[in-house]
């Protein structure tokens, strides 16, 4: 799956040949276990149907058991799911052998203990990229959707660029709040921003200089999204020059994405699903329930994917706030309360991903640390790019050229933007290294002997 989808909607694909494990070199899960091709057998389709039926009060462990007996690997994405939702000791612990048993593994008890069992199963689950179970798009809906119903419609579009195997929760339910609804979520989202107050650089003092905004210009507006904003709302939704534009922004990933939002015959109201994808926020479309990958802003599901919208994309630079007005002394920031009266923590996570991605992710490109960031572009022959953004800034500093492929970087305040020799633009942004190496694989790495 590429950004939040990219495989089929069913993700049942059938392994060429079922004795022939999925494996590759280096792996550090281990050798992926051998899978099984066509229905499933009746029985282990019976104790399917008694574990999701029993789900809501006490699950069935007996049941349980019978499935990790069943020696089909497939349904192991389906113990996956269950780990993210039961806690209680006894029917994790159940679980956990369950998939130990159908997958031949063996999970360590330091692993376990500082990971968690859905993490450690989810990781190899991925890496592995074993196939789904016949099936497991009605399964995984009826667990997740009784976690948050609002969920439903996401699962109801046959035919959606999703690879559900890596839907997970993300620990929030849906933001489903009306255009310009200023109240938290009842039942807890992460709310976005809608419209916020803006004011000019010199009411932006509130703001530490030393501190990261996300800088982006339109029609020679230019906008700056104190970090500490984005970190509580993860989504705004706003006008800038003439546009109007919709900025999420994933935590987990460090990745501060802009799209134009005004280009289809309706009005496109962008919010955060409560779901991730290898640890990628799941954003969708307020007024159709379509969802939509985050990185490339193509819709992936629902009435927005059937009329073939992919979003614009535009440049976001990373930039200290003190360097991005310097640069834009013209620039607006959003006001200190967001315009709603709001009162912002300088650091809401505390720390939160300092240790490393906290959601599974998967096998990761070994050619830059996990969360190194990178300035991830697009070259105008397809290719992805990635900058190392530190080691870029340095280069640029010291008089240097920054080219990959045609593609050269600037800086811009103390952030980084890309173009071609020509003066065109090239959409940009950053992010961790293991967000952008997945979503566009294949990419080719600036080093500074390449240029």
């Amino acid at each position: 799956m590429t950004g939040c989808g990219g495989g089929s909607a069913d993700a049942t694909a059938e392994a060429p040949d079922a004795t022939a494990p999925n494996t590759k070199e280096g792996d550090p899960f281990g050798r992926a276990p051998a899978t099984r091709t066509g229905p499933l057998d009746k029985q282990l389709v019976a104790d399917l149907e008694t574990v999701f039926s029993s789900i809501e009060s006490t699950l069935d462990r007996a049941a349980v058991r019978r499935i990790g007996a069943s020696e089909d690997a497939r349904v192991a994405w389906l113990i996956g799911d269950l780990l993210r939702f039961v806690q209680v000791a006894g029917p994790a612990e159940d679980l956990t052998r369950a998939f130990q048993q159908l997958t031949g593994t063996k999970l360590g008890a330091q692993e376990l203990e500082s990971e968690g069992a859905w993490k450690a199963v989810t990781d190899r689950l991925i890496t592995w990229d074993l196939p789904a179970p016949p099936g497991y798009v009605g399964y995984k809906a009826r667990l997740f959707t009784l976690v948050e119903p609002g969920w439903a419609p996401f699962f109801q579009d046959a035919n959606a660029d999703i690879d559900w195997r890596h839907l997970s929760w993300g620990g929030v339910l849906i933001d489903d709040r009306p255009l310009g609804d200023r109240a938290p979520c009842p039942r807890g989202c992460i709310p976005a921003l809608d419209n916020p107050a803006v004011t000019d650089a010199a009411g932006g003092s509130w703001y530490p200089d030393d501190k990261l905004v996300f800088g982006v210009v339109v029609d020679g507006q230019a906008r700056a999204y104190p970090k500490n904003i984005m970190e509580v709302h993860e989504m705004v939704n706003d006008t800038l020059g003439s546009r109007r534009i919709g900025m999420p922004y994933c935590t987990l990933c460090a990745s501060a994405q802009a799209y134009f939002t005004d280009g289809v015959d309706r009005l496109l109201v962008l919010r955060t699903s409560g779901l991730l994808s290898r640890s990628n926020k799941v954003m969708y479309e307020l007024n159709s329930k379509s969802v939509f990958d985050t990185f490339t802003g193509r819709a992936l599901s629902g009435p927005l994917r059937v009329a073939g919208v992919a979003l614009e994309q535009i440049t976001v630079v990373t930039s200290t706030w003190g360097e991005w007005k310097a640069a834009h002394p013209q620039t607006t920031v959003v006001a200190q309360d967001g315009g709603i009266g709001n009162s912002y923590p300088e650091d809401p996570l505390g720390g939160r991903d300092d240790d490393g991605p906290i959601f599974p992710i998967g096998d990761v490109d070994g050619r830059l640390a996990v969360q190194e960031q990178v300035l991830g572009v697009i070259a105008p022959d397809g290719t992805p790019l990635a900058f190392p953004a530190a080691a870029a800034r340095d280069a640029l500093r010291a008089g240097d050229v920054v080219e990959l492929r045609g593609v050269r970087l600037e800086l811009d305040g103390g952030g980084l933007r890309a173009g071609l020799d020509s003066g065109v633009e090239v959409v940009s942004h950053q992010a961790f290294w293991f967000a952008w190496s997945q979503f566009h694989m294949g990419t080719a790495v600036w080093t500074a002997d390449s240029g």
